[in-house]
């Protein structure tokens, strides 16, 4: 970027106290400069299809069309954009969907001002730097067994309360399918239960309570 042309920033949040502190530390940078916000993950897409921001500020608990989706859906349109996700999930499965859809780099909400300002920059500047608390989570979720969209699908039922019959009913499988998909989670998981799983699966954002 220029030194001369401020680097303009959207900002995503469905907070206004986040939008408004975060535009309040941005003004405090003069080579920085918000030019618009989004509670949503649809208006995200229009305002961005509006202004270009050249780095996007991307929150993944929005009302609508959620972060991650809003992510990829932005990423396919542009495969350019520079896409900071700046959330409190810590689980490795967000921080690498959010990296596969697109995203730039993912930092947590707690990250100091100083080192946000630093990544928009240095994220402007083409780079992509990831925090190493990021980094050692999305090492560790390299380094576990994978769920397969059915049992991630089987998983989302149980955290609903869902017992395995109303479980094989909405999937259109058998309750010993059910069965067969919950002894292989168990296993990935490294639990012995269904309380377990969904604890586990909750921490790690393999799924999320309705």
């Amino acid at each position: 970027m220029s030194a001369s042309v401020p680097i303009r920033v959207l900002c995503v949040d469905d907070h206004p106290l986040v939008r408004d502190g975060l535009a309040a530390l941005i003004a405090l940078h003069r080579d920085l400069q918000v030019v618009g916000v989004a509670a949503t993950g649809e208006e995200a897409l229009e305002r961005f299809e509006e202004l270009s921001p050249d780095v996007t500020l991307m929150d993944l608990e929005l009302p609508g069309m959620g972060g991650l989706k809003a992510i990829r859906v932005l990423h396919e349109r542009h495969p350019d954009a520079r896409i900071i996700v700046l959330t409190v999930h810590q689980g490795n499965e967000n921080i690498y969907r959010a990296l596969q859809f697109g995203a730039t780099t993912y930092l947590l909400k707690d990250t100091l001002t100083t080192d946000l300002i630093r990544i928009i920059r240095e994220v402007a500047e083409g780079h992509r730097p990831l925090p190493a608390d990021v980094a050692t989570r999305l090492a560790d979720r390299a380094a576990q067994p994978t769920l397969t969209k059915r049992e991630v699908e089987v998983l989302e039922l149980v955290a609903r309360g869902f017992p395995n019959r109303r479980i094989a009913s909405a999937l259109s499988i058998s309750q010993e399918t059910v069965h067969v998909h919950l002894r292989h989670i168990f296993a990935k998981l490294a639990v012995d239960d269904r309380t377990s799983a969904v604890n586990v699966a909750l921490r790690r954002g393999i799924v999320r309570l309705p």
